[in-house]
């Protein structure tokens, strides 16, 4: 199960110290951690619109990270995902394949496909 990042100076030592990715529906920062936990932090500014859309982007965000890291989140990193204008708006599919390329750039270890 994933953790969650919730005060600010975690989001903060994630954007100063760990890797970025940006795609054109979501900004990815991530930050490898010394212990095997992983906690993930979501985030969507005023550029995105009022509370209703800031707040959709980011249901969204949390769905396709539960969806893309649920069953095998990997070992040891805070990752940051943040809200851009399309993320509201973009097909679903689109922004599982924006996270996954993320992750890929910044250099996240994805599991593989045969249960190890």
């Amino acid at each position: 199960m994933l953790g969650r990042l919730k005060r600010r100076a975690e989001f903060v030592k994630t954007a100063k110290a760990g890797r970025r990715a940006a795609r054109d529906s979501l900004v990815l920062q991530a930050l490898a951690r010394p212990d095997d936990e992983t906690r993930i932090g979501f985030t969507a500014t005023k550029k995105i619109g009022n509370a209703v859309a800031r707040n959709r982007a980011k249901r969204r965000l949390r769905a396709a990270a539960r969806l893309s890291l649920g069953a095998a989140p990997p070992a040891g990193w805070n990752l940051v995902l943040i809200a851009r204008d399309a993320t509201g708006s973009c097909p679903f599919p689109r922004l599982l394949a924006d996270l996954d390329g993320a992750m890929k750039k910044a250099g996240v270890p994805r599991p593989t496909g045969d249960g190890t």
